[in-house]
């Protein structure tokens, strides 16, 4: 089996004859490469009929548009969550920072009520929907028309927040853990991300292992998406999402965002949910996650660089201000003399 890889560049620096990536101004497909589990790899030039899905943008996303990287923001309204547990788990508190997110520049609110952290232990589905619910429930009736994605393994919990107001699910489990979820999404024909994760919060830390993680992840998130099809899911409403941290070391986190274009080929919605990780720490030298900024945003840009559609952040005024530098910089300029 071969797995081809979009070779991309920026629009600022590449030939005049370059198409542009899936509608994106700042990046151009310049090639294709097709890889191989043996270590093969072949360039080749663009086929405009063969790479349609890497030059047609995906389909919207609860209305948006992905011919631009779109900002995710992140609402924990948890006790313990890794980076930000406790401060955001009050309805009050956690509105409060939805809207200053939105103001910031959030395209999206991601709210959850479980933490999905290395050894984190499982919420009681009515503790959940008590902790979401009403936060979104409490936006819409404060005049949010943004898309808010429920970020939850369970059926039940997902159910509450679409009859809340919520537009996305956003299952880290990728409809494996409740059965029932499924057929729910299905049922209320709203997008799903699906993402990849080893184990369980409580396992996946524990020397976890791949023949080769790019491939394995592709492989999974592909067979992933079949069984959501096969679910009654419209391939259009499925967003895929490597699942950085879960159940990867530092260099399988490494490998997956130089490869984060294999997902393209799937024709979904691209995720990256990379902020303030323990991979960046490591790297990094710094052992707090809140103060894991500068590695958050360059893990952000790759992931830009690599044509991901959505960013799920905490820190969306930073990384909405290094989006547009990026995007200027990358952008086709129209030089004048000096």
């Amino acid at each position: 089996m071969t797995y081809a890889l979009p070779l991309l560049c920026s629009a600022a620096l590449a030939a005049d004859d370059s198409p542009a990536f899936q509608g994106q101004a700042a990046l151009r497909l310049r090639g294709v490469a097709e890889l191989g589990r043996a270590g093969t790899r072949l360039e080749r030039a663009v086929d405009p009929v063969q790479d349609a899905v890497f030059l047609d943008p995906p389909a919207p996303v609860a209305g948006l548009e992905l011919t631009r990287p779109r900002i995710m923001g992140i609402v924990n309204v948890t006790p313990d969550s890794f980076s930000d547990g406790g401060r955001f788990d009050s309805q009050a508190s956690a509105v409060a920072h939805a809207l200053r997110l939105l103001a910031e520049g959030a395209d999206i609110l991601d709210i959850g009520g479980e933490s999905t952290r290395p050894g984190a232990v499982e919420v009681a589905v009515a503790d959940e929907i008590a902790r979401t619910a009403p936060v979104i429930a409490a936006l819409r009736d404060a005049g949010v028309r943004a898309p808010i994605s429920i970020d939850t393994r369970k059926a039940e919990v997902a159910r509450a927040a679409l009859a809340a107001g919520a537009d996305i699910v956003n299952d880290v489990s990728a409809l494996t853990w409740d059965r029932d979820m499924a057929p729910l999404v299905a049922e209320a024909g709203v997008p799903v991300c699906l993402m990849h994760a080893q184990g369980t919060p409580q396992t996946m830390q524990k020397d976890p292992k791949y023949n080769d993680v790019r491939f394995d992840v592709h492989d999974w998130l592909m067979a992933a998406m079949a069984r959501a099809e096969a679910a009654g899911i419209d391939r259009a409403r499925i967003i895929l999402d490597p699942g950085i941290g879960f159940g990867k070391t530092v260099a399988h986190n490494l490998a997956l965002l130089a490869h984060l274009a294999l997902l393209h080929g799937s024709g979904c919605a691209i995720l990256l949910g990379a902020s303030r990780k323990r991979f960046i720490g490591v790297i990094g030298g710094v052992d707090q996650a809140g103060e894991r900024l500068g590695g958050s945003l360059a893990v952000a840009l790759q992931g830009a660089a690599q044509g991901a559609h959505i960013l799920r952040v905490h820190d969306v005024s930073e990384t909405r201000q290094a989006l547009s530098l990026w995007q200027a910089l990358h952008e086709k300029q129209e030089c004048g003399g000096i």
